[in-house]
């Protein structure tokens, strides 16, 4: 794409130099060289899109809806992941299902899920509260739209997206379009159960290894964390079921994972190697 922009620049500016009858030199010269480089600077932005898609969940019912619980996306599975890709150049664009702004879980305010990177709790609560850019995202919809402008997808974890992205038509058409495109996938945590929506017959994902949060520590946020079972649980087994080769590493471990074009990672703890294998991937893609 950046080839070819910058090679169509050049054919106009010496097709039109010639109609003219001018010799390019000197001032044109440095005219046709600075309109080369601000349309390849264009086609490499355009070329260098990440797409976060997240939940805007708030509340969660468990116990069989006897119980509710405040919810929304993990604040560090996402930070981490976006100040990582925004750090290597890359622009990001946000898309929630109905364009409302992403709910954070506040369980992930905790300072036991910043270990990794504990200087960038203040700046990613900063973020969360006054970026302008996640504060209004576009709709699933918008985003379906605009699929080919991005490189890469990018979904954070937290149980919010066990209530509105699951049950959302657009995510399986979403996530179908980027894989049939090959284009980078990363899921986190809970979000690898989103390629479940996907209908077997359909799913492009069959066969690969995946990673997800671990049947052990869903136990474990379930009866000590939450307090309680939610609606749709038992990712591992969802995935296995459908016909995914599903892999993990110890419970509260970091773990990540690559097949091809996707990234999966396990839990809150897991950022920085799921940072390195999703780079490592938009680096191939680009």
């Amino acid at each position: 794409m950046l080839r070819e922009s910058c090679q169509k620049a050049l054919k106009l500016v010496f097709s039109t130099q010639s109609f003219i009858g001018m010799k390019i030199h000197g001032r044109q010269l440095a005219i046709a060289l600075f309109a080369v480089f601000l349309l390849s600077q264009t086609a490499l932005a355009n070329s260098k899109k990440i797409l976060f898609v997240m939940s805007s969940a708030d509340t969660i019912l468990l116990k069989n809806g006897k119980k509710e619980r405040q919810t929304g996306v993990f604040l560090n599975e996402f930070y981490m992941a976006y100040h990582a890709i925004i750090s290597k150049g890359y622009q990001v664009d946000f898309a929630t299902p109905s364009g409302v702004k992403a709910t954070i879980d506040q369980e992930s305010l905790g300072d036991d899920y910043w270990e990794e990177y504990p200087e960038l709790k203040q700046q990613a609560i900063a973020f969360w509260k006054n970026d302008s850019a996640f504060s209004h995202p576009m709709t699933l919809e918008e985003a379906i739209k605009k699929h080919e402008e991005y490189i890469g997808l990018v979904i954070p974890g937290g149980q919010g997206l066990m209530v509105d992205l699951m049950y959302d038509k657009n995510i399986p058409t979403l996530l179908t379009a980027f894989a049939v495109s090959d284009k980078a996938i990363g899921l986190i945590c809970h979000a690898p159960s989103l390629i479940t929506t996907i209908p077997e017959s359909e799913n492009p994902f069959l066969n690969y290894r995946v990673n997800a949060v671990t049947p052990f520590e869903e136990f474990y946020i379930e009866n000590f964390v939450m307090k309680g079972k939610p609606k749709n649980r038992k990712i591992a087994k969802q995935l296995k079921k459908l016909g995914l080769k599903y892999d993990h590493g110890g419970p509260g471990k970091p773990f990540a994972l690559r097949d091809r074009n996707l990234v999966t990672s396990q839990n809150p703890f897991s950022g920085r190697l799921f940072n390195e294998l999703f780079l490592e991937l938009l680096a191939e893609k680009g």
